[in-house]
């Protein structure tokens, strides 16, 4: 999705110089916004985006652009105001739509997601829609179905939705693993979620077509924790590693909802998930030296097998080294400080006993 966001966003900056603005002080701003989206610099998008619609608020081609900075951002709240301003104001704007609904998704309104996307279906000139919106659609509409039938176990701070009597023991025993999760995990971060967490328990088969996760990957964590019942989970500690993995991941979001390093993200679910990193200290002896620092910032879904399992390695042990170093409290005073827009080097100097750079040489890793 991101690739495909990409090149809709350099299609769009070519189309700048084509369409032109009446003002040629915001035809500039506009086309810094593109090209910075283009380069993958949300931030400054926005930056120029704003900049060009106080000067010209009802600018639909405007709106759309700090909508999509929004987006990647995941400034949510604000991505739906703005694009759906841009609607208002110019209907035909395909990809606001396209990333509306992505929006609603994300935050939950899977109702208003499908509502969105048969919008889109149906306005589609002679009856033609892009194949990966249709998939969307469908996969979406599968999994309202699907959660329209399930049933919902209720804790003090989490929800688990289920889909049968079958699998209500199982339903009430994550509940019971989410709450042990809260409250150790909580209290080596010195924080804790206010609002309820979901939680909701897939067959394999549902647990892929929805997330559309890699074949590795034990559960996920996209605003609301998703976990496949495998045969795995029928043992207790894998149940509690997996469900305090994926909380982790939502402790996380509630502190910096963007711009978390992939490392540090996966980092602290996997050294927070169990008590030691034996096994991760193995993984690196077995493989000779950690992943290089590239691999480590993007995203692990894209790896194998054994390499997911050497990342997610690499970086537990580095976050374990700064939990060591600085304590929990200020791991999660820097995640703070990220989620406030601050870069990630002057939060980590502020928050950590020395700067991000010395600590990567210490580390030594390539």
């Amino acid at each position: 999705m991101m690739q495909r966001l990409r090149w809709a966003c350099l299609a769009l900056l070519a189309s700048v110089t084509v369409l032109g603005q009446t003002d040629p002080k915001n035809a500039l701003l506009e086309r810094a916004g593109w090209d910075a989206l283009a380069a993958g610099r949300p931030r400054a998008a926005a930056d120029a985006f704003q900049e060009a619609l106080a000067r010209d608020p009802s600018n639909a081609r405007l709106l759309l652009g700090a909508g999509t900075a929004a987006y990647l951002d995941r400034r949510d709240a604000d991505a739906r105001l703005a694009l759906e301003r841009a609607l208002q104001l110019d209907r035909t704007l395909t990809r606001a739509r396209v990333l509306l609904g992505r929006v609603l998704y994300r935050i939950g309104d899977l109702t208003g997601a499908i509502r969105t996307y048969d919008a889109l279906v149906a306005s589609a000139p002679n009856g033609k829609t892009d194949d990966e919106i249709v998939a969307t659609l469908d996969r979406w509409r599968r999994e309202a179905e699907l959660k329209n039938r399930m049933q919902l176990a209720v804790g003090s701070h989490f929800t688990v939705s289920f889909e049968g009597p079958a699998e209500e023991r199982l339903a009430v025993e994550a509940l019971e693993s989410a709450e042990r999760a809260y409250w150790r995990i909580g209290g080596s971060l010195s924080t804790y979620p206010v609002d309820p967490i979901a939680l909701v328990l897939y067959s394999n088969e549902q647990f892929r077509d929805i997330t559309r996760s890699p074949a590795w990957a034990a559960g996920a964590y996209d605003g609301t924790i998703r976990i496949p019942m495998r045969g795995a989970l029928d043992d207790a500690r894998e149940l509690d590693r997996v469900v305090a993995h994926e909380f982790a991941h939502a402790l996380v979001h509630t502190l910096a909802p963007r711009s978390v390093p992939t490392w540090l993200n996966e980092g602290l679910a996997t050294a927070l998930e169990r008590d030691n990193l034996s096994w991760a200290e193995l993984q690196l002896r077995q493989a000779g030296q950690p992943l290089s620092q590239g691999v480590l910032q993007g995203s692990f879904s894209r790896l194998t097998g054994r390499e997911a399992q050497l990342a997610y390695a690499t970086s537990a042990l580095i976050v374990q080294r700064l939990i060591d170093e600085a304590g929990g409290f200020a791991v999660a005073n820097l995640l703070r400080d990220i989620g406030e827009g601050k870069d990630f080097p002057t939060a980590f100097g502020h928050r950590m006993p020395r700067s991000f750079d010395d600590f990567v040489t210490s580390l030594g890793v390539p």
